[in-house]
């Protein structure tokens, strides 16, 4: 069976301030519906393991978020999160970063899990994130001394889009900014379309709008 392996954040605040935060629920159930819809496993990680702190959990009309929250062995994952120490990378076919504001704050500098991502791609395997999940593709680096994201074409979430939600004053640093400087090229669209970029085993989307076609690509990319 193929699994994949999901880092979520510990950090439970938006950036320095008090606003709960976290990984952004519907980022994160949108692709488990679609990973389990199609046989596909996964773990959820975090840095010291444990309780992963969700938000966005109580969003109306989003009836697949609600489903799977509801699912028990869904949040006995997420409430008992794997250490990072604990992660043997032969195990997964695809690591897949979901956003939310708090992994800005410990995976987008993480060398943790940036070693085991890359190791994880220089063996073949498939590396996806969306909205500010992208933010934990920052710190990889390939054996070679390059950053994965040098020769990468990429999506994330925009500043348009941190202006219209009303964070941008408080976020650690301006995610769009980190992955122009870093990638070989930065693409966007229209605030809150959906938007994914597939280049190679390196898969992007730009918004919370993007989680389910993130899903199809990852599905895609391991089942054909």
């Amino acid at each position: 069976m193929k699994k994949v392996l999901i880092p979520v954040t510990n950090h439970a605040t938006l950036g320095e301030t008090d606003q709960a935060n976290g990984t952004y629920s519907p980022e994160l159930t949108h692709v488990v519906h679609v990973l389990k819809e199609n046989g596909i496993d996964y773990d959820i990680a975090s840095i010291k393991g444990g309780k992963a702190p969700l938000y966005g959990t109580d969003i109306e009309g989003d009836e697949v978020n609600s489903q799977v929250l509801a699912d028990e062995d869904f949040q006995n994952r997420v409430n008992n999160t794997i250490p990072v120490n604990q992660l043997n990378t032969a195990s997964y076919d695809a690591v897949f970063y979901p956003g939310g504001f708090g992994l800005l704050s410990d995976l987008a500098s993480n060398e943790d899990f940036a070693k085991l991502s890359a190791e994880h791609y220089e063996n073949g395997g498939v590396l996806a994130a969306v909205c500010h999940g992208p933010a934990g593709l920052l710190p990889i680096t390939l054996s070679n001394g390059e950053s994965l994201l040098a020769t990468k074409s990429v999506t994330a979430f925009t500043r348009e889009e941190e202006i219209d939600f009303g964070t941008i004053e408080d976020i650690p640093f301006l995610l769009e900014e980190a992955i122009s400087r870093k990638s070989a090229r930065f693409n966007k669209v229209q605030p809150w379309q959906e938007f994914v970029i597939e280049d190679g085993r390196v898969i992007t989307g730009q918004n919370p709008a993007s989680a389910h076609a993130v899903g199809k690509a990852i599905v895609k990319q391991l089942i054909n």
